[in-house]
């Protein structure tokens, strides 16, 4: 006889298992289904041990210009193989941490492979059999998986995706050529830059971070550039060969072939919806190009089944997916939501993301809300505030001088809608950026408040400021 729950997640990365300890925590009898590790991609092969690494390369990168602040250090090296550990323990950390929420909520995780089949039941493959659930609510967090794309010489040994390079275990990357400018390239390419490798960037769009604001765009990439990446747009790669010194990428730029050699090769060319094997032949989903389809409260086609994260997403965050299980769970439990994917400020029209887009590159980019160009294309009349954070005073004292903060706020209104900042500490400082439009704050209201000197954060009243004065000469 199935083992019935109020609500079955099937997929325990930071959406599925957001959902799960909001679940058990509102007293929903919570069970998860999961083939892998706790944690998903994100805390196992992407998000944690990414940014962990590039804290250690941070490190590496920093000590080489010590001299600068009067720091003097001996001959300099770096052990990968140690940066790999330090990487797996902080992993381990933070999948025992979600593990203890599990232990003391009651959530119930179950090892294996879900199949869903009619009537919201569930067969679940594991290492001594099948098992059978029911549940009156699914929620499906089976997250993505990295697209591989027809590129002949795409199987060589020297290829990788970037799980293949997050588990590598030893250093031979002294060349890495970097196929994909978007999130996952460029992060890749501060690691390796920081390391000392010769890194080149192969993107098949005009500029770097496809739908990324272009300005902040232009800005990373002239950064890059000055650490001495290689980066070329507008660009794609036709083979990979091999020869006895490592990899070849033969490319094609605006019709010319030209070849960039490499010891390896990372395929970052983005994320597709994993949903394999996940549907008995008895039930009918339907699909939106590759996506789940769901419906503005994510429940898909099959009724009180219901699909977060990025397998419905067209933004593949770790904190969208998230957003999406609470906002989820909220519903199923009738409690109000706590929690805002989306807002129209009073006296708009117009509907504003809330959802931070971060970049741990250097310096970090950050982003929340509209930019001044896409606030246009809905008919809204903006001014702008600029502040280029060459100026600030922290920015000077660390050394960090490039980047700029740039807010879009509604003429009539004042409203702030969009803010774009690049800059050491900006995935920290967009938080309040986010508070800010989702609660529907003027210029006049951020202004109000006092920032510390010398912080980054004075930035974001300068540029306060700046959006003020125009105003006033407008």
């Amino acid at each position: 006889m199935a083992v019935t729950y109020d609500v079955l997640v099937i997929g325990a990365g930071p959406g599925g298992y957001t959902a799960a300890i909001k679940a058990a925590g509102l007293g929903l009898k919570t069970a998860v289904v999961e083939k892998d590790k706790l944690g998903g991609v994100c805390l196992n092969r992407g998000c944690i041990p990414t940014k962990a690494l590039l804290h250690a390369s941070s490190q590496f990168a920093l000590m080489q210009k010590c001299d600068e602040f009067g720091v003097s250090v001996g001959e300099m090296a770096f052990d990968f193989r140690k940066m790999q550990q330090y990487k797996k323990k902080a992993v381990k950390s933070y999948r025992r941490s979600v593990e203890e929420q599990f232990e003391k909520l009651g959530v119930e995780l179950i090892h294996g492979r879900a199949v869903i089949r009619r009537g919201r039941n569930v067969e679940v493959y594991t290492d001594s059999g099948k098992e059978y659930f029911q549940a009156k609510h699914i929620i499906i967090a089976t997250g993505a998986q990295a697209r591989k794309p027809d590129i002949p010489g795409i199987d060589l040994a020297g290829v990788y995706n970037s799980d293949g390079l997050l588990a590598a275990d030893s250093w031979k990357f002294d060349r890495i050529a970097i196929v994909g400018g978007g999130v996952i390239g460029v992060e890749m390419a501060t690691i390796f830059n920081s390391l000392c490798s010769k890194v080149s960037i192969i993107e098949q769009g005009s500029h770097l971070l496809g739908p990324m604001d272009q300005d902040v765009a232009k800005a990373l990439e002239q950064e890059l550039r000055d650490k001495g990446i290689s980066i070329y747009c507008n660009t794609t790669v036709s083979q990979i060969t091999e020869r006895s010194d490592g990899l070849v990428c033969r490319v094609v730029q605006e019709g010319q072939e030209q070849d960039i050699a490499a010891g390896q090769v990372l395929m970052a060319i983005g994320r597709t919806p994993y949903t394999e094997e996940l549907f008995g032949e008895d039930v009918d989903f339907k699909m939106d190009g590759g996506r789940l389809a769901v419906n503005d409260s994510f429940m898909t086609s099959e009724p009180e089944i219901y699909a977060i994260g990025d397998v419905i997403a067209d933004i593949q965050l770790a904190h969208v997916a998230a957003a999406q299980g609470t906002f989820v769970v909220e519903k199923i439990a009738g409690k109000p939501h706590s929690i805002q994917l989306s807002v129209v400020p009073n006296g708009m029209y117009a509907r504003l993301p809330v959802v931070p887009s971060c970049i741990y590159t250097d310096p970090e980019i950050a982003t929340v809300g509209l930019t001044e160009e896409g606030a246009r294309a809905k008919g809204m009349r903006v001014i702008c505030g600029r502040y280029s954070m060459g100026d600030n005073g922290k920015s000077i004292i660390s050394h960090e001088r490039g980047g700029f903060i740039h807010l879009v706020f509604d003429a009539y209104s004042k409203i702030l809608v969009g803010a774009q900042i690049v800059c050491p500490r900006a995935t920290d400082m967009i938080g309040e950026m986010a508070t800010a439009i989702a609660a529907g704050l003027t210029a006049g209201q951020l202004g109000m408040a006092m920032r510390a000197h010398p912080t980054y954060s004075e930035g974001i009243g300068m540029a306060i400021e700046d959006a003020l004065r125009s105003a006033s000469l407008n």
